[in-house]
């Protein structure tokens, strides 16, 4: 089952590439990052499998259609699609710049949708097929502070929890891989290093995150949360009045001695 993982040049997308790998899954690997990406390329050759580095950026136009096409000229059959990229930025929504946020939701949200339209038929004709969406416990709440980061995600999941439901029975099935704050690039990227919800915590590797996710893909579990801390918070707004929520979540996002 050859795999596709977007975002592959760091964190949890290259550690899912590691792993796709060690399960002896061919991997198309597609990042922005040339160097990182053949560097992983040569790796993972290196453990027996077939690895094909694609350098792009999927937020360009037609990029996501040109990455298709050439997955098509490789004559591949990708039977594992990790839709990995995404990022999020921090601060006022009235604040924070117009274009990359727009830039981000073009990542996090069309880039995913588009992705997973072009790949998934294919799957359904030869009635195989795993998808790994990244959402985040960001999914579960609102997110003052991050607010069109965690909008994003909560897409993420409800898209995913949809077309798994219409995929019953084709052999293809769709996971929602929501983790917490990870170890990772991402919060140096997003700014917040030192927010509340980060700051002086000991989280979780990239390699543990995605193994849990490999795993749920891999069982066909629509939803995976990995830690109890992470499930108690996307518990927690089923037990707690909605609009107590944002201030909540807003505390958290704060930076420390803000």
């Amino acid at each position: 089952m050859p795999a596709l993982i977007t975002g592959a040049s760091s964190g949890i997308g290259l550690e899912l590439a590691r792993i796709c790998a060690a399960h002896e899954h061919d991997v198309v690997l597609v990042a922005r990052r040339a160097d990182a990406l053949q560097a992983l390329a040569r790796e993972l050759e290196g453990a027996g499998v077939r690895a094909h580095a694609i350098v792009s950026d999927l937020a360009a136009p037609g990029a996501v259609a040109a990455l298709a096409e050439r997955v098509r000229q490789l004559g591949l059959e990708v039977d594992i699609l990790v839709n990995n990229a995404g990022y999020g930025t921090f601060g006022r929504f009235a604040e924070t710049p117009l274009d990359g946020e727009l830039a981000m939701i073009q990542v996090n949200i069309i880039v995913l949708t588009e992705l997973t339209k072009r790949l998934l038929p294919p799957m359904i004709a030869r009635g195989r097929g795993r998808i790994l969406n990244l959402a985040s416990t960001a999914a579960f709440v609102p997110g003052p502070l991050m607010a069109v980061y965690y909008a994003t995600k909560a897409y993420v999941l409800s898209f995913s929890e949809a077309i798994g439901e219409e995929l019953k029975g084709t052999g293809v099935s769709v996971t929602a891989l929501c983790p917490g704050p990870t170890a990772s690039g991402f919060q140096a990227r997003a700014h917040i290093e030192e927010s509340k919800l980060v700051a002086g915590r000991k989280l979780p590797t990239s390699r543990e995150v995605a193994e849990a996710g490999y795993r749920a893909m891999m069982a066909g579990t629509p939803i995976a949360i990995p830690g109890l801390l992470n499930k108690l918070t996307a518990f927690a707004p089923r037990v707690t009045p909605r609009r107590v929520m944002p201030g909540i979540v807003r505390r958290m996002q704060e930076l420390r001695n803000s």
